[in-house]
């Protein structure tokens, strides 16, 4: 029934979402179970008739008029009901032997269907035709609800799948439109959507300012403007009005893509409770059925018992020893979380991260672009030598062509107070200290004034304005004409609106925050003082891995960034986690990715993966709890083989039950994390999950 648990393991493929539905048929033969819903994505959506119902639950539906059948017979013609009931009983067993035989061929021989076999001719032989018969029936209902459950966790992931549409109208040079396959599309080409359209690759805006709808991957639910040139992610809707794009992602490499190849990840990624699950359930089976085993003949052999009797009860007892609801109680409830970080924009990479999460103790946070907006401003330029003009179109000359934010800024503000241009040669960057060049013969160098060297001297009256804009939470540097200091440039990069709710979320979780920033000392202190966390400052790219594995060294730590040089800090810690906005490099590394890039929902998803291990607990013990309680009553009698079963199938209901619950997990609540157990009003998912 539920032994299999690769059944509710996410099914995606790695190639383009268009590419996918060509496959779907192949796929699905391949897999047998997990695609064959998807065979035609239009048809699916359609209700299906009486009659398609009937035949799509034949043996069921055979089982259960015969069964009626024979119930209404069993007042006049008892023979004929009891062989009715035989006679839908090996119906019902046909199917079942073939599967358990099918899976023992494979290495499991002791699945749900080769217990059901066994406990069903045991029946029969008994000639209990009735509960043999009912046995089946209850079987496979609870076969209907594990399907059930397998669909509803897996609906948020196949979703994606549905994101790309098949054509696209593509615009030539000449302006002539035609509608083209998406799977024909190449960088380069520029397409026409339309309100309502769908976009089916990754691309760039062009023309005036337009509104996207991003909700289906990132759960945002306000559509977000986006100017020209900005790249909108494959799956955005346009809004508000007809737009032009300039395709930038090649097949199978959108932003669609990528979270498929994330989910396909998770796939051999298991938590480390759900591979001790499986471990457990091969041993304990055999175990079962040999304790099964003793009590069909120790009373008989032993005391004179009756043989009937015992092979009855041993049968209950096979029948509910069978650990369906077990082993299914972790893995429904980890794709139920997994399902639900992905419709709310996190993209986890399997159960082992989530799990792993849960019980995270700190969480380290990149500064740049992660804690703030990412995009820094001039704020103050201190002239100590010559005039402003000279000193920022000599600053800018030198920081001209880089990718550092600090230097776009600087140069953005030269070029805003309209400053005479300026080349540099010989330029020389020094990482996380400076950079140097010649400009009009002079040696211009920019310095970090935490890494000034003993041979760059500044006097003190002029290093004291210096760090006065430092200890503000500004980022400075000392600008050298030759050896000379002329001046101090500050910079700002804004905290997000929502770091400190944020860290405050964390908190509430008991988690600890710390920020690590190649800022000075000062700067740091400035920051970190107004989100209320520790600090450390003055970092290059290889200290953050050593600060990282200090705290790993004692605690479980989370790392969030978005920059390539948070990669190596992301792969020391235990959990890894990527801005939305981030590179492809930190995306790639991180164990979590937040396609959202809203800060706070670090927060939100360490809620979720709590809520998920609390289910997981929840589920064990139920299942485990169920299962004592009726080998207790099945050995002493006062269950029987029908109760036996419904016992199994209703255990395994509930748990797959509960671990569907994490379904709706923050539908009322997507931000603002409430403690686990939490019931204030707002706390969504977070009371029911718990």
């Amino acid at each position: 029934m539920l032994f299999a648990t690769e059944k509710l393991v996410v099914e995606v493929e790695s190639e383009s979402a268009s590419r996918l539905r060509q496959e779907i048929k192949q796929q699905a033969d391949k897999t047998g179970f997990p695609l064959r819903e998807l065979d035609a994505p239009k048809e699916k959506d359609r209700p299906l008739t009486l009659l398609q119902r009937i035949k799509q639950e034949g043996i069921l539906v055979s089982l259960v008029g015969t069964m009626a059948i024979a119930g209404i017979l069993s007042h006049w013609n008892p023979e004929l009901a009891s062989l009715l009931f035989t006679f839908a009983t090996v119906l019902g067993l046909l199917p079942i032997v073939k599967k358990a035989f099918g899976l023992a061929k494979t290495g499991s021989p002791f699945s749900i269907e080769m217990l059901m076999s066994i406990a069903a001719f045991g029946a029969l032989y008994l000639g209990e035709t009735v509960e043999a018969a009912m046995v089946l029936v209850l079987f496979l209902i609870g076969e209907r609800l594990e399907g059930y459950a397998s669909q509803r966790a897996r609906a948020g992931i196949q979703a994606l799948m549905a994101l790309v549409p098949d054509n696209i109208i593509k615009v030539g040079k000449d302006g002539a439109r035609e509608e083209v396959p998406v799977s024909s599309l190449q960088p380069g080409d520029v397409i026409e959507i339309a309100p309502g359209g769908r976009l089916p690759a990754d691309a760039l805006l062009k023309g005036d300012i337009a509104s996207f709808d991003l909700s289906a991957l990132t759960g945002e639910s306000i559509p977000v403007e986006r100017q020209t040139k900005d790249k909108v992610p494959a799956g955005a809707i346009a809004v508000d009005r007809l737009v032009h794009m300039e395709v930038v992602s090649k097949q199978g490499e959108s932003a669609i893509d990528r979270i498929l190849n994330l989910i396909e990840e998770a796939e051999s990624r298991r938590a480390p409770v759900e591979r001790f699950i499986d471990k457990f359930s091969r041993w304990y089976t055999p175990l079962m059925i040999f304790i099964a085993a003793l009590v069909v003949m120790i009373p008989p052999l032993m005391f004179g018992e009756s043989w009937d009797t015992w092979v009855y009860r041993g049968l209950a007892l096979l029948l509910i020893a069978c650990p369906c609801a077990l082993v299914i109680s972790t893995p429904a409830a980890m794709t139920s979380g997994l399902a639900a970080a992905a419709r709310q924009g996190a993209l986890i990479k399997g159960g082992a991260a989530l799990e792993a999460l849960s019980k995270v103790e700190w969480v380290a946070f990149d500064k740049t672009g992660t804690l703030t907006e990412g995009k820094p401003v001039v704020t103050d330029i201190l002239v100590w030598q010559g005039s402003e003009a000279s000193l920022l179109s000599q600053a800018a000359a030198v920081e001209q062509g880089s990718h550092h934010p600090l230097a776009k800024a600087l140069v953005n503000k030269a070029e805003e107070l309209n400053t005479p241009r300026r080349e540099a040669t010989n330029v020389s960057a020094q990482v996380g200290k400076g950079v140097s060049g010649t400009v009009d013969g002079l040696s211009v160098t920019l310095i970090a004034l935490d890494k000034l060297s003993e041979a760059q001297l500044v006097d003190v009256e002029y290093l004291t304005q210096a760090q006065s804009l430092a200890e503000e939470g500004k980022t400075v540097a000392i600008v050298f004409a030759d050896a000379n200091a002329i001046g101090a440039v500050g910079w700002r990069d804004e905290l997000r609106s929502t770091a400190k709710q944020a860290v405050e979320g964390l908190s509430e979780y008991g988690i600890r925050s710390v920020m690590l920033t190649g800022d000075n000392q000062k700067a740091a202190a400035g920051l970190a003082a107004k989100l209320d966390m520790d600090y450390r400052a003055g970092l290059m790219p290889e200290d953050k891995v050593t600060e990282v594995n200090k705290l790993a060294s004692t605690s479980r730590v989370a790392m969030v960034g978005d920059g390539i040089n948070d990669a190596p800090a992301m792969k020391a810690a235990t959990i890894g986690i990527a801005m939305g906005s981030g590179t492809d490099v930190a995306l790639e590394t991180a164990d979590i990715a937040l396609s959202h890039n809203r800060i706070e929902g670090v927060a939100d998803v360490v809620g979720l993966a709590k809520a998920t291990m609390s289910n997981v607990h929840q589920n064990v013990a139920l299942a485990i709890g169920l299962k004592v309680i009726f080998l207790v009553t099945s050995v002493l009698g006062f269950t029987g083989l029908w109760v036996a079963i419904l016992a199994d199938s209703g255990a395994t209901a509930i748990v797959t039950l509960n671990a569907l619950r994490l379904l709706r997990y923050g539908k009322d609540n997507v931000s603002g994390p409430q403690k686990a157990g939490n019931t204030k009003s707002g706390g969504g998912m977070h009371k029911v999950a718990h």
